[in-house]
């Protein structure tokens, strides 16, 4: 996967199942199942930190140990956006940065496509990818099933100086919204899914990535538009298994032609140049009309 150009974020170093990491002027230690190996950076480097988060005793969920001061939220920037950060219940920051690689991707499609786009942010957290598919150009809904979340999408809009950009806010269960818009008739060129392992809709729906994906593609195979221009799919879970997303990505561009690409996505360590790979993705690119 190709490197991105991120300044205010940083993978300091990883090991003993941890990662140091950098968001803007801030550090924190989080874990990270992949990093069995040794620190290469010394103790010290590890225990000047603003925050770490505890994984409790089950896995599922756990808590911040704060060290140092930090403001309620902070300012980061890629490339020419611009959004807040700050620790979650869940250990997130508000931005995942090993997509930023997508970002990048994302936004040469839609600015060489030189024609209206319509793109589909489904599971859009907080807002980036949708701040900058509006920026290339396209007209974006993005669909997340947190109320907080959404507002925090829509600081970020107003941050950046986008705020006139065409960009709908929707608070929804991702399933029910695409099987709504299949019966509005509506279409997009452009689909993002960023799905978590498990989760819950506004009214409580549950989503579980295995049972849930493949009626959430089939919505999405009657959505497209004349000429579909791009799909990615990030999972971050241990139930995806890369040969078998391909093969219902595949179904879901069935007769579109195209390219496909698999893939995982990366973050390199500065300390000893070591690689994680928290996700895997798809990535699909429409065929151009002659």
């Amino acid at each position: 996967m190709s490197q991105s150009a991120w300044e205010d974020y940083t993978l300091l170093d990883s090991g003993n199942r941890l990662k140091l990491e950098q968001f803007g002027a801030y550090r924190f230690v989080r874990p990270e199942e992949q990093a069995i190996w040794r620190p290469a950076l010394p103790p010290s480097e590890w225990s000047a930190v603003h925050a770490q988060f505890h994984l409790n005793p089950d896995k599922n969920e756990g808590y911040w140990e704060f060290r140092q001061s930090l403001p309620e939220k902070w300012v980061m920037r890629y490339r020419d956006i611009s959004f807040y950060a700050h620790p979650t219940p869940f250990r997130h920051m508000g931005v995942f940065p090993e997509q930023a690689v997508h970002w990048d991707w994302m936004m040469g499609l839609i600015q060489n496509a030189n024609r209206p786009i319509r793109v589909l942010n489904l599971f859009g957290y907080t807002g980036i990818a949708s701040l900058f598919a509006a920026q290339a150009g396209a007209h974006v809904t993005h669909v997340d099933a947190s109320k907080p979340t959404v507002a925090w999408a829509r600081e970020n809009q107003a941050l950046s100086g986008l705020t006139d950009k065409p960009i709908r806010w929707i608070v929804e269960d991702a399933v029910k919204y695409v099987e709504r818009e299949v019966k509005r008739g509506n279409h997009y060129e452009g689909i993002l899914l960023d799905p978590p392992p498990f989760g819950h809709g506004p009214r409580g729906e549950i989503w579980k990535f295995s049972d849930s994906l493949p009626r959430l593609l089939e919505g999405c195979r009657q959505l497209w538009g004349e000429q579909p221009l791009f799909m990615i799919l990030t999972a971050y879970t241990t139930q995806a298994d890369l040969p078998d997303l391909r093969q219902a990505i595949g179904a879901t561009v069935t007769g579109l032609g195209g390219k496909m690409k698999t893939g995982v996505a990366e973050l390199i360590e500065k300390s000893a140049g070591r690689v994680l790979q928290p996700a895997t993705y798809i990535r699909w690119e429409g065929k151009a009309k002659p």
